[in-house]
């Protein structure tokens, strides 16, 4: 008879041990990821390709939802929901940051880089600060995709500068603001999500952006020019909330940073090969796309020569050392 319980007792805990190995081995985390941009953009595409790698490495254990085109948090409030908690990982544009630390701003310093080639020696010369600053606000740094150059468009011929002043200029960070002032235009402040409607209700009229964000807006319904100038490469940002991180197992941790690394090549490849595309639909849509006269030219080169001095001021030895790197590449 006691060996009979015995028996019974020693299957019963056997029968728990495994019911528990059981449990651990099918535990899973999930992770909140909010990002500013509609499904069909090819920055959400490249986080959703980078979710399906982690989820397919980890053989579930680690589950990426991502939430698009600012349904979650808008863009401006991603970061900090990141930061608290209310999201383990986000996607920004970190030039939206520039006010927190002149480092973000870096690549949109007008005319600095203004080819993929040269967006991403200083993407490598800037990493290093990019990566420490958002450290510091309990923040890892996890990939980078680069949007195509930054063009202008509006409802009117632009000829030079002086053609900018009076626009209602939308503005979406601290560079954007400054070229509104610069030239005499009205700075408003309006996110990718809104940028449809406001353009639809007038609200804004001219802007500084990518055929990207063109054609997500579908942009040709209210206005009528592109002009290329190539300006800048903005970049977005994936990071992920520092002890959200820490407690994944080792082995999750490297297929997090492994896809990373992957998505980070993948963006790189697709901002290039997208910006084409871009431009292609913008034309078939009635835009008119339009090289920037000698005028607008030479005009918009002492914009960006007034920012980068204004930014240099602001960065003081972080950014001189930036640009030195870069200047050196």
């Amino acid at each position: 008879m006691k060996r009979l319980l015995s028996n019974l007792i020693f299957s019963g805990l056997a029968g728990a041990a495994l019911i528990a190995a059981a449990g651990s081995a099918l535990a899973q985390t999930a992770w909140v990821l909010p990002s500013a941009y509609p499904p069909a953009n090819y920055h959400v595409q490249n986080l959703s390709q980078f979710a399906s790698d982690v989820d397919a490495a980890t053989k579930g254990a680690l589950k990426i939802n991502i939430h698009p085109n600012a349904s979650l948090f808008k863009a401006p409030d991603i970061k900090r929901a990141v930061q608290t908690g209310q999201a383990q990982a986000g996607e920004v544009l970190i030039s939206l940051h520039e006010n927190e630390n002149p480092v973000f701003g870096i690549d949109v310093v007008p005319f600095l880089a203004t080819s993929f080639d040269q967006s991403k020696k200083l993407w490598a010369a800037s990493r290093p600060a990019i990566e420490k600053a958002l450290d510091a606000q309990g923040l890892k740094l996890l990939y980078t995709t680069p949007w195509p150059p930054q063009g202008i468009f509006t409802k009117k011929d632009v000829n030079g500068v002086a053609d900018l002043k009076g626009l209602k200029w939308r503005a979406y960070n601290v560079g954007t603001s400054r070229i509104a002032e610069i030239v005499g235009a009205q700075p408003v402040t309006v996110q990718a999500a809104e940028l449809p409607q406001a353009l639809a209700t007038g609200v804004v009229n001219g802007l500084m952006t990518s055929s990207a964000t063109g054609v997500d807006s579908k942009i040709w319904e209210s206005l009528t020019h592109y002009y290329d100038t190539q300006a800048w490469i903005p970049k977005n940002v994936v990071f992920v909330n520092k002890a959200a991180f820490a407690a994944l197992d080792p082995a999750v941790q490297k297929a997090v940073t492994d896809a990373a690394a992957a998505a980070e090549t993948r963006g790189w490849g697709l901002g290039a090969e997208k910006t084409a595309a871009y431009m292609e639909t913008l034309k078939k849509n009635g835009m008119q796309v339009v090289e920037p006269s000698a005028d607008l030219k030479k005009g918009l080169g002492e914009v960006g020569a007034k920012l980068t001095e204004d930014w240099l001021k602001k960065a003081g030895a972080d950014g001189a050392a930036i640009l030195d790197a870069y200047k050196k590449m």
